[in-house]
């Protein structure tokens, strides 16, 4: 099972131009990849929890910073980023209590690929872009 599969590979075309923010995008990218291979394989329970509550921990990490620099940057679309990101963090909180109560499973894993995977794929190109070329329009 490839992470190409999955949809999780790492691409350059995810780059913001931020050595920070792309340096996370990446390690969230890897983190997923795990998780995601994690449980299709079977991998015991005490890695997948771990796992989990590290990429969720992580991911609390990454939009602390990239709201940081969101403010440093004046972004107009802070609020709103902001709540995507308030929201995700939300999501992956009842991802991680669903795998407390219920334990890996093939569902768990189309969850985290479905949900998970795509969001973060999706709010990168979409959302994160966006930034990306408002601080470039600011440092230029």
């Amino acid at each position: 099972m490839s992470e190409i599969e999955y949809g999780i590979a790492w691409s350059d075309s995810y780059r913001l131009g931020n050595a920070q923010v792309d340096s996370q995008h990446r390690t969230l990218f890897e983190l997923l990849s795990k998780l995601v291979s994690a449980c299709q394989d079977g991998t015991d329970t005490v890695t997948l929890q771990e796992t989990l509550e590290f990429l969720a921990n992580y991911t609390v990490l990454h939009f602390n910073d990239e709201e940081s620099l969101q403010i440093q940057y004046n972004y107009p679309d802070f609020p709103r980023h902001k709540q995507l990101h308030e929201d995700f963090k939300d999501t992956v909180g009842i991802f991680v209590q669903d795998f407390r109560k219920n334990g890996s499973s093939e569902e768990l894993s189309k969850i985290v690929n479905k949900i998970v995977v795509r969001w973060l794929i999706n709010h990168i190109q979409q959302e994160d872009k966006k930034l990306g070329r408002h601080i470039d329009r600011i440092l230029k």
